[in-house]
C-alpha cells in the first residue's frame, strides 16, 4: 500500500510538472496587466464612468444588484432575490443582510441600504452632477426618468449648477418610478413591461452610492472621487496604487459573502507598455497570463519544438464589438476644422468604397495570427446580446437585412469591383466640392508602444494596397499618455478604432449611442461628433437612422417584433456606412486561468470580478484547455 501510495505521489507530482491542470494547486495571488498608459483608470466614479477601463476595476469594489454565472445565467450579488408580479412592468428587489461600506482600508463606514441605489440613480439623471453619462438606458426603461434628468438639464440651464448639484431625493422620488420601502426593498416601475430588465440591474447607471459619502466629501468631492476617498461594498479594496505603473486590490475585510465567495489573496495589475513587455515578464513569472503578439506566436506556433508551444490556447470571445468610428468633425492642430477630410467623410460613396475596399484580414492577423477570422465582424452590435422567440440570435437578424452570406473560411465583406465603382464615385462628386486628392487620413496612438506602432504599419500599409495612395493615406500620429485628453477632446482622429460592450440584453444599448441629436448617444458626443456636422445629406441620414432607432425601442409588447425593427435600424446604419463594423476580440495566450471559470455576458460591467476563478499554479497546456472548453 505504501509504494501504491508513493507511486501515486510521484505520478501527481510529473502531472504537476507538466501541466497538468487538476493536480497543480491554485494561484492564491493573481498577477495581471494592462497595455499602455490608455489602460489606466480614467474615474473611479462608477455613476460617471464609460469606460472599460475604469468599470474593469470598479466592478470589483463596489457590488451592483445582479451578476452572471460562467454561462451567462443572471444570478444574485447585493441582490439575493428579484421578481416581477405584473409581467415586467414592476421590478423588485431584496438585499443581502450584513452589506457595510468601508474605506479602502478596511473601516465600516456605514451600512449598504436600499435608498443607496436610489442615490446613485439620482446622481446619474442629474444633470449637473454627472452631464449626460449613463443615462440612455435608465431614460428608456425606468418610468419618470426622463422627465427627471430633463428637470435638472432645465434647472441647471436656467438657475446653475450649484443650485441642481444641492438637490436631494425628494424632487427625484416624486418623478422617478424608484422606491425603497424600507432598507432591504427596492422597487423599480418601468416605462411598460420589459422582461429584460433586470439585465439592466448588471450596469453602471444602477450601481449604489451612500449618500452618507456624498455628505462627507461633498459633490464635486464624488464627482472626482479616488480610490483613497471613494466607499467600497464589493469583495475587494484598492490598498495601493501607483499611477499608470501598477495597483493593488486586496479582500474587503467586512465582504458579506466572504463565506461564499473564493478570493485572491491579492490581485496586482500592472500597466505595461506593451504585450512584449508582458511576455517577458509572463517568462519571469511576474504575470500568471499573457495575450501574445503576432510575432511572439508567429514565434511559438511556427515551431512545435518550441518550450512554450504546447501551452497554446485560444481565449473566449469577449463582450466587445469593434467598430471604425469616423469623426464628422475632425480638427487640424490649431483648432480650425479639417475641410478636406470632414467634406470627404460625409460623402456617402467615400464611406462605402472604405466598407467594400478594406479587407480588415491583416489587421485581424495582429491580435490572431492563427486563426484571424474568428474576429470578424460584419454588423455593430454585438453577439449573444439578444435572441428572438426562436433563439436566432439578434446579429444573424442583421445580417440577414443586408443581405450577407458568409463562412468562416473567408471575409465576407470586401468586393473589388464595388469599392473601385464607389471610389470613382466619390472622386468626381467630391472634386466638383474642392477636395483634394489623396485625402489624409489622421491615425494616433501611444508613441511609446511598440505594439501599436507595428500595427499602424500594417493599417497604413493595408489602405494602400486595398484603396490606393492617389485616393487616401493614413498618416500616422503619436500621443504621450492621453488619447481622450491629447486626441478625442480635440477631435484630433480622422477616425477612432473602438469597441463596445452591451449594457444590458437589447439592442438599444448599442444603437442608441448613435442617434443624432440625443444627449445620452455617446458615440455621438464624443467621437463621431455628428451633431456638429455640417452636410445636410449626412444630417439627413442620421436623422432617417434615428427615427428608425427610435421606432423600434417603442415597441415594448411583441419582443420579436422590436427586434426585427431593430434589425432594419441597423441594417439602415450599416448600408449608409455610418460606422464601419471591424472586429470582434480573440486572441492566443499562455495562462495559468480558466476562462471557462470567469463570469461570461454579453452585457454589464461585471466579467472582471476577480471571484470564483479556477487557476493552476502551473501553465495550463492546450489539451488542458480542450477539456475545459467540452466541459
Amino acid at each position: 500500500m505504501k509504494k501504491l501510495l508513493t507511486l501515486a505521489l510521484a505520478l501527481c507530482m510529473l502531472l504537476s510538472i507538466v501541466g497538468g491542470g487538476a493536480a497543480a494547486d491554485e494561484l492564491k495571488e493573481l498577477h495581471t496587466y494592462e497595455v499602455g498608459a490608455t489602460r489606466e483608470v480614467e474615474s473611479w466614479n462608477v455613476q460617471l464612468s464609460q469606460m472599460a477601463v475604469d468599470s474593469n476595476v470598479t466592478t470589483n469594489l463596489i457590488d451592483g444588484l445582479l451578476t452572471n454565472d460562467p454561462k451567462g445565467a443572471l444570478i444574485g450579488a447585493a441582490a439575493k432575490e428579484w421578481s416581477s408580479e405584473d409581467g415586467g412592468q414592476t421590478w423588485t428587489f431584496i438585499l443581502n443582510d450584513g452589506m457595510t461600506w468601508v474605506d479602502y482600508e478596511g473601516n465600516i463606514k456605514a451600512d449598504v441600504k436600499a435608498e443607496d441605489w436610489l442615490y446613485g440613480l439620482e446622481w446619474v439623471l442629474n444633470f449637473a452632477k454627472n452631464d449626460s453619462a449613463n443615462t440612455s438606458m435608465p431614460i428608456e426603461m425606468i418610468k419618470g426618468a426622463g422627465e427627471y434628468y430633463d428637470y435638472t438639464k432645465a434647472l441647471t440651464e436656467s438657475e446653475g449648477a450649484e443650485v441642481v448639484k444641492a438637490l436631494g431625493l425628494e424632487k427625484f422620488l416624486e418623478l422617478v418610478g424608484v422606491s425603497a420601502p424600507d432598507d432591504k426593498t427596492l422597487i423599480y416601475t418601468c416605462t411598460d413591461k420589459l422582461s429584460y430588465f433586470p439585465t439592466l440591474a448588471t450596469y453602471n447607471g444602477l450601481y449604489p452610492v451612500s449618500g452618507k459619502l456624498i455628505e462627507e466629501i461633498g459633490v464635486d468631492g464624488y464627482r472626482a472621487v479616488s480610490w483613497d476617498t471613494m466607499w467600497y461594498s464589493g469583495p475587494y479594496t484598492v490598498t495601493s496604487y501607483i499611477h499608470t505603473n501598477e495597483k493593488v486590490l486586496t479582500p474587503n475585510p467586512h465582504y458579506y459573502a466572504a463565506d461564499t465567495t473564493k478570493r485572491f489573496d491579492s490581485v496586482t495589475i500592472k500597466i505595461v507598455d506593451s504585450t512584449d513587455v508582458a511576455f517577458s515578464l509572463f517568462q519571469t513569472g511576474e504575470l500568471d497570463h499573457v495575450t501574445l503578439s503576432q510575432s511572439n506566436l508567429n514565434t511559438i506556433y511556427g515551431n512545435p519544438s518550441n518550450e512554450w508551444y504546447p501551452y497554446l490556447t485560444e481565449t473566449r470571445p469577449t463582450k466587445f464589438s469593434y467598430q471604425i468610428h469616423f469623426s464628422y468633425d475632425k480638427k487640424l492642430a490649431s483648432g480650425e476644422p479639417d475641410v478636406n477630410w470632414n467634406t470627404a467623410i460625409a460623402n456617402e460613396a467615400f464611406r462605402l468604397s472604405w466598407y467594400y475596399g478594406l479587407d480588415a484580414v491583416p489587421y485581424l492577423k495582429r491580435q490572431n495570427a492563427i486563426n484571424p477570422l474568428s474576429g470578424t465582424n460584419y454588423v455593430y452590435t454585438g453577439n449573444n446580446v439578444s435572441v428572438n422567440s426562436e433563439g436566432v440570435d439578434y446579429t444573424q437578424l442583421v445580417r440577414d437585412e443586408i443581405g450577407l452570406q458568409y463562412s468562416n473560411e473567408e471575409y465576407a465583406r470586401t468586393d473589388p469591383e464595388k469599392a473601385a465603382e464607389y471610389k470613382a464615385q466619390a472622386i468626381e462628386e467630391l472634386t466638383a466640392l474642392g477636395v483634394t486628392f489623396p485625402v489624409y487620413v489622421d491615425y494616433w496612438f501611444q508613441g511609446s508602444n511598440q505594439t501599436a506602432k507595428d500595427t499602424a504599419d500594417v493599417l497604413t500599409q493595408m489602405f494602400s494596397d486595398t484603396l490606393g495612395d492617389d485616393y487616401v493615406v493614413l498618416r500616422q500620429n503619436t500621443y504621450v499618455t492621453s488619447i481622450t485628453q491629447e486626441v478625442r477632446n480635440p477631435q484630433l482622429a480622422s477616425f477612432l478604432i473602438n469597441g463596445w460592450g452591451a449594457d444590458f440584453g437589447d439592442p438599444i444599448n448599442f444603437l442608441g449611442q448613435e442617434t443624432y441629436g440625443e444627449d445620452n448617444a455617446y458615440y455621438s458626443q464624443v467621437i463621431s461628433n455628428i451633431n456638429k456636422a455640417t452636410d445636410e445629406t449626412l444630417i439627413a441620414t442620421y436623422k432617417e437612422f434615428t427615427r428608425l432607432v427610435n421606432e423600434a425601442k417603442a415597441i415594448t409588447d411583441d419582443q420579436d417584433a422590436r427586434l426585427n425593427a431593430f434589425a432594419k435600424a441597423e441594417a439602415y446604419m450599416l448600408q449608409h456606412v455610418l460606422v464601419l463594423p471591424w472586429s470582434y476580440e480573440t486572441v492566443w495566450q499562455l495562462t495559468a486561468i480558466n476562462d471557462y471559470s470567469k463570469i461570461y455576458s454579453a452585457y454589464g460591467i461585471q466579467n472582471y470580478r476577480y471571484v470564483n476563478w479556477e487557476t493552476n499554479s502551473d501553465i495550463y497546456t492546450t489539451e488542458d484547455y480542450a477539456e475545459l472548453k467540452a466541459k
